[in-house]
């Protein structure tokens, strides 16, 4: 950020960097620069070949950056009706979720990953939860299974960095749902690469695999920042405890407070000059790109000129960028991040860090800002008598049970009027995890905040 705000005081809402490679680009730090980039896509394109240094050969094949700029058959990379097509297929798939499929997913992945730390009293929260939550998830989403998760959650993070190895990532990723989009072909389900496949807008596999790839890059690099970004807040803001626990805010509000201060990603590519124009008082050639510096637009003091200020309620931030292009999937992370967060305080609700939290650590990238841990301690649940919903206890350990949670209606799911369809046994529905016994002199302020909302 303190870059962003030199920036800002050398050259205005719009300023000259420099690229992997010294490539000369523009980087848009203005909350209302931002969003007239990203909503006239007659001058702005999301068509990076028409990127100047792309047409003058200067971008090497191994370019860190070409994972996530090199022009694809996607809806980000289209403008106007072919863009439309491709857009619908994604929005239609992803809200054919029901929410509490959605939900119950979540809860069910989060309750697996604190089975394998919850005897520890102790955890690294983004070893141990973050890192791995959303794309638990993610994976169901799309019809592939658990064990894809570790190795794609590995590919995505090193492709999204732009190191020296994110070419390979992106070549792995891509065989890998390339292989999804065969076997669905043949064997559809309930899920998001079927529903592309199926749909009226007539995808083809190539065009398939690539919105796959990037439902699930975005998707999860976005939901895991979130997650630990919320999880830091609430571990260690004072003023959100207070708040949290008097009922002045909920998780979802916190999760909204953090995009606006900590957006998952800093700053996203890009856009391309369609003609030669200006913006922010710069002018820019037709060829030239521009990044969208949403962090820094967040924080622009023309629209925010105190930004301890609460923000309850508004969610005019630009974590999710804006215009056309405005992310599709935002709401299943901000599901991810709330209701994962929810679900680790009601097993853990003495949670509470570990370290100092000024020895906490960020290793930054072009586009992201990550926390590197997030240690914690807890008191240890008692063994023997709960056991995670799917599940069954024996002898006090927890044995996650095979059988899938589905997310709609044809899995047996609620219907979206919300009641069940009754298509598979009641006892193989989920059922909410009973709250682990606390011990009485470690009284929390979660504890608290629940014991106030029953009593209302």
């Amino acid at each position: 950020m303190s870059l962003y705000e030199r920036l800002r005081a050398e050259h205005g809402p719009v300023a000259p960097v420099l690229l992997d490679g010294d490539l000369p680009a523009w980087i848009v730090l203005g909350y209302r620069e931002i969003l007239e980039v990203a909503g006239t896509p007659s001058r702005f394109s999301r068509d990076s070949r028409t990127w100047r240094w792309f047409k003058e050969g200067k971008v090497p094949p191994d370019s860190p950056l070409l994972p996530m700029i090199a022009w694809q058959p996607v809806c980000l990379f289209l403008d106007g009706a072919e863009r439309d097509r491709l857009r619908l297929a994604v929005t239609d798939s992803l809200e054919r979720f029901n929410r509490r499929g959605i939900r119950r997913q979540i809860t069910r992945s989060a309750h697996q990953l604190i089975d394998g730390f919850a005897a520890r009293g102790a955890a690294d929260l983004v070893d141990d939860f973050s890192e791995q939550l959303p794309m638990l998830v993610m994976t169901q989403l799309l019809g592939m299974p658990d064990e894809y998760g570790p190795r794609l959650v590995e590919a995505s993070r090193d492709m999204v960095a732009g190191t020296e190895t994110s070419v390979a990532s992106n070549e792995f990723i891509v065989e890998t749902l390339q292989q999804l989009v065969r076997r669905k072909r043949g064997n559809p389900g309930h899920d998001i690469t079927s529903w592309l496949i199926e749909h009226s807008s007539a995808l083809t596999d190539e065009e398939v695999w690539n919105h796959l790839r990037v439902i699930l890059i975005a998707g999860n690099e976005t939901t895991v920042n979130l997650l630990k970004s919320t999880l830091r807040v609430v571990l260690t803001d004072p003023r959100c405890h207070a708040s949290l626990a008097g009922g002045q805010m909920t998780l979802p509000d916190v999760v909204e407070q953090v995009l606006w201060s900590e957006p998952p990603l800093m700053t996203i590519p890009g856009r391309w000059a369609a003609v030669d124009t200006e913006v922010g008082g710069q002018k820019v050639e037709a060829g030239d790109m521009l990044l969208l510096g949403l962090a820094a637009g967040n924080h622009d003091p023309a629209v925010r000129p105190d930004p301890t200020a609460p923000l309850h309620g508004n969610r005019s931030h630009l974590a999710f960028s804006s215009g056309p292009q405005e992310c599709p999937g935002q709401n299943i992370g901000r599901a991810i991040t709330d209701t994962g967060i929810d679900t680790l305080l009601a097993r853990l609700p003495d949670v509470g860090l570990s370290i100092p939290e000024e020895e906490l650590r960020w290793k930054s990238g072009w586009m992201t800002r990550h926390l590197t841990s997030l240690p914690v301690t807890f008191t240890t649940p008692r063994s023997g008598g709960t056991a995670t919903p799917g599940s069954t206890a024996t002898s006090g350990s927890t044995v996650m049970s095979a059988a899938p949670v589905g997310f709609g209606a044809e899995a047996g799911g609620p219907l979206r009027d919300g009641t069940d369809s009754g298509s598979r046994p009641a006892a193989a529905l989920p059922v909410p995890y009973p709250t682990p016994p606390v011990l009485r002199r470690r009284a929390s302020w979660w504890g608290s905040l629940k014991a106030w909302l029953r009593g209302r």
